[in-house]
């Protein structure tokens, strides 16, 4: 392993490596016996040495650690500063009265913040989300922090704890003595401002991102073994492909992947891959950034922690993995990034330019109607979280009516509840068909809002204090204990604690027990009920957004990837069928981003009189300098030819041939193959500058017969991923009918009358998803000329048409057809690639594995 590891480094294979490599395996520790006996001839040297290494006391804890304090004004302490400013927002957010419940919990908090001196901590926050504020950069703080009624006075979070059960204890605690953790939101385009904003206010000698240790997966570790060992490119490409990083049995994985990527089982190499590679998996591969954790002091850090500049100009990097600096106590904000929020941001943009109202996310308007009523039909593609097959597949279960089922919807999807047996038994009582008690009246206050299942952290947390006499400082380790069980079992050891307190105060074996089980279901990850509120919110926002603006939606998602769960091509689709005109990418209208243009004649309610006008940026292979070039060229006027185009916006040859392909000059030239044709003719002119200001007469006459429809959706999936042509299947439906392939408007229909019936149907991959919690099953979707697929693939089935289930891009499905209410799926038993029927169609998938 040492020898491959050195070849790694050097980028060279171990057979080259020659006299880099380690002689013999002596480099290590050994033990004090050995060395005697080793060294027995200079026992004076090795005395000194362990004298020397005994005198080598220095200890972490002589390492102290001052947060800056420069944001209080002169003459106003940390503390005095920060209580202003809660009691000033604590005005804003109840102008009329701030309830005696808030005032109270503020008060608690405040006192707690300046007995363990983390005032400076939650002014740093409040500042970071006051200039985001100030550039119109869309913010929101979530996770643990929602539970501080502080945060939500500063502005930070937008969970009102007058309306929720807020447990303070979860951020900050005297019996663990450590300090919060604050996680913030920003648009994932513009955190970087946020970022910089904190190296030039702290200096970037004061201010660092936190290390996270990247380590092997399956796939690298088979790659860099691969070449180590000096195994073919193509052999290792192969290789690699056949991984998924979620195989149960690692010596089973590597010995089906090795034979899979064409390896002899029995060749020496092959066997030395084998072992190395399932060694090197979880090794330490390099540091990289942490994806927002930001650390803050006031004095220079590199007296505390090593630091290094990042590969990304203008950042520092402390050296060690996050988990390591609570070791310190260095006090972390996490800057984090989400898609969500530049989409919503890009969203009200493009309401307000189109003439609608000016819109933020404190002003959209509150329990809409029309938009519950679409997440309960499962119509939510785009919508922040329930977007997924799971979500879809809860939706129209739970049927959220009001914010707080918003609130559980986003954390019943969850490993923690799936496991903990909570969903079912919370669904059936919802729905009336089972009966909601409670032990006594301390569970029910707990218990009551989720109908007597716990659903969230605080929950599980409040229960071990109500039931079992756990003190808060407890409830919080059961918390820790729970995030850790997955690995290292640590909470077992509350097991006798939580069910002999439960027996003690009159509860029956089996409730205990059933609490055991679900608290242990919550180490699979849950969620806390203050980060779903958090998100609940954004959930709302979006689902508002989709109902009431469907065309704004649709462009601001797509000028906001790479996010979210679909591609391009689905969100285009799925606005289509909501009303929205969509129209296509043309170098007289188009500009980079999507943008919205007003409909001539009768306009439904659903357009709100906008089409979406498709931009630059989803031609495949455009630069955006390119684009830009065009927009700003455009001002001038339209572009009158090929020439003219190519003339004023200097582009070159192949970006005119680009646009040609993509059918992006028929304002210009009519078809595709015309347009192809003058782009040509531009390379034939190419050097000739005689007549270069010269309006040039372009052929209007293609070299051949314009494209078939067929052909002309197979470019446009060449050139953007989509077509608003056609589906690539409409043109096998009569060869799919043959085969007695059914539709998804076909299986939609027949699973209103039938159940468990065998049916075959086909359609274009979107997308493979394989969580972690369910037991080796994939979700596969399937898209066809009418609508969408479900499909579920058992371990079994994916194994047994390996190649198919993960490289084909189109599938034909033998399955069972299963319907529960609205939602349709079918369990598939036998997949027959397609690809080839569809010219190899380039469509490719969104993977979650």
């Amino acid at each position: 392993m040492q020898d491959v590891l050195t070849a790694i480094r050097l980028g060279r294979t171990v057979a080259e490596c020659g006299q880099e490599l380690f002689a013999n395996a002596e480099r290590h520790l050994h033990a004090l016996e050995e060395l005697q006996l080793r060294y027995e001839q200079y026992p004076a040297a090795l005395a000194r040495t362990t004298e020397v290494a005994g005198r080598c006391t220095f200890s972490l804890d002589e390492l102290r650690y001052e947060y800056p304090e420069e944001l209080a004004p002169a003459g106003v302490t940390v503390g005095e500063y920060l209580r202003r400013l809660t009691w000033e927002g604590a005005a804003r957010r109840y102008p009329d009265r701030v309830p005696e419940k808030v005032r109270a919990q503020v008060e608690y908090e405040l006192g707690l913040i300046e007995e363990l001196r983390y005032e400076a901590y939650f002014l740093t926050v409040w500042d970071l989300v006051r200039f985001a504020r100030s550039q119109q950069i869309l913010c929101q703080g979530r996770g643990s922090a929602a539970n501080s009624a502080v945060c939500y006075c500063l502005g930070v979070t937008a969970v009102d704890p007058a309306r929720a059960d807020v447990l303070f204890e979860r951020f900050i605690s005297k019996e663990r003595n450590e300090p919060p953790d604050i996680d913030i939101d920003f648009e994932h385009e513009r955190r970087e401002e946020v970022l910089q904003y904190v190296y030039e206010k702290h200096g970037r000698e004061r201010a660092a991102m936190t290390g996270v240790t990247i380590r092997y997966r399956s796939r690298s570790a088979s790659r860099e073994i691969g070449k180590a060992l000096g195994l073919p490119q193509e052999r290792i490409d192969a290789l690699a492909k056949t991984f998924t990083d979620h195989h149960r049995n690692p010596e089973t994985k590597w010995l089906e992947c090795a034979r899979d990527g064409g390896l002899d089982l029995t060749d020496r190499t092959t066997q030395q891959f084998i072992l190395l590679a399932n060694t090197m998996a979880g090794f330490p591969r390099h540091l990289s950034q942490h994806v927002g954790g930001m650390v803050m002091s006031r004095g220079p850090l590199c007296e505390m922690v090593p630091i290094e500049n990042a590969a990304m100009p203008g950042r520092t990097v402390i050296e060690w993995n996050k988990d390591d600096l609570d070791v310190l106590g260095l006090l972390k904000v996490d800057c984090l990034a989400l898609g969500m929020l530049t989409a919503i941001r890009k969203c009200f943009g493009l309401i307000k330019n189109a003439g609608g109202p000016a819109l933020s996310l404190a002003t959209v308007p509150a329990e809409d109607p029309a938009a519950y009523e679409m997440a309960c039909n499962a119509d939510t593609m785009g919508v922040f979280q329930i977007e997924s097959r799971a979500q879809m597949s809860m939706l129209p279960r739970l049927q959220p009516r009001t914010f707080y089922d918003l609130v559980i919807e986003v954390a019943i999807v969850r490993p923690g509840p799936i496991q903990g047996n909570m969903v079912h038994p919370y669904l059936r009582r919802r729905a009336g068909e089972e009966p909601v008690e409670y032990p006594n009246d301390d569970i029910k206050a707990v218990l009551d809002k989720t109908l007597g299942v716990p659903i969230f952290q605080e929950q599980a947390m409040k229960l071990a204090v109500v039931a079992a006499g756990f003190t808060n400082g407890e409830a919080d380790q059961l918390r820790r204990a729970m995030a850790a069980w997955r690995r290292t079992g640590a909470i077992a050891k509350f097991h006798d604690k939580l069910v002999d307190g439960m027996r003690a105060r009159g509860l029956s074996e089996e409730f205990a027990q059933r609490v055991y089980q679900q608290i242990c279901g919550f180490g699979e990850y849950g969620f806390p009920e203050s980060h779903a509120a958090s998100f609940a919110l954004l959930v709302y926002v979006s689902l508002w957004l989709k109902r009431h603006h469907p065309a704004a939606f649709c462009a601001a998602l797509i000028n906001s990837q790479p996010m979210g769960f679909y591609a391009p091509a689905q969100l285009i689709r799925d606005a289509r069928e909501h009303g929205v005109a969509v129209r296509p990418i043309d170098v007289n209208q188009s500009d980079w981003d999507l943008t919205l243009e007003p409909v001539q004649g009768d306009v439904t309610a659903e357009t709100a009189g906008h089409a979406v006008r498709l931009g630059l940026r989803l031609l495949q292979g455009l630069p955006e300098a390119a684009a830009r070039r065009i927009v700003a060229a455009r001002e001038a006027g339209p572009f009158r030819s090929t020439a003219d185009l190519a003339r004023r916006a200097r582009l070159g040859q192949p970006i005119v041939m680009l646009l040609a392909r993509a059918d992006a000059l028929a304002s210009l030239a009519g078809d595709r193959r015309t347009a192809l044709w003058n782009a040509l003719a531009e390379r034939r002119n190419a050097g000739q500058t005689l007549f270069a200001g010269l309006e040039e007469s372009e052929s209007r006459e293609p070299p051949a017969l314009p494209l078939s429809p067929f052909e002309e959706v197979l470019a446009d999936y060449r050139t953007a991923g989509f077509s608003l042509r056609a589906h690539p299947i409409s043109f096998l439906r009569s060869e799919l009918d043959r085969r007695r392939c059914l539709s998804s408007e076909q299986l939609g229909k027949l699973g209103e009358q039938q159940n468990n019936t065998l049916v075959r149907t086909a359609g274009l991959v979107l997308l493979r998803q394989r969580p972690s919690t369910a037991k080796g099953i994939t979700f596969v979707t399937l898209e066809d000329e009418t609508g969408v697929i479900n499909l579920v693939l058992h371990a079994g089935v994916w194994q047994r048409y390996r190649e198919v289930a993960r490289a084909a891009r189109a599938w034909l499905v033998d399955g069972r057809l299963e319907a529960h209410g609205k939602v349709v799926h079918v369990v598939a038993a036998r997949l027959v690639d397609l690809t080839a029927d569809l010219r190899n169609i380039s469509a490719k998938s969104r993977d979650f594995q």
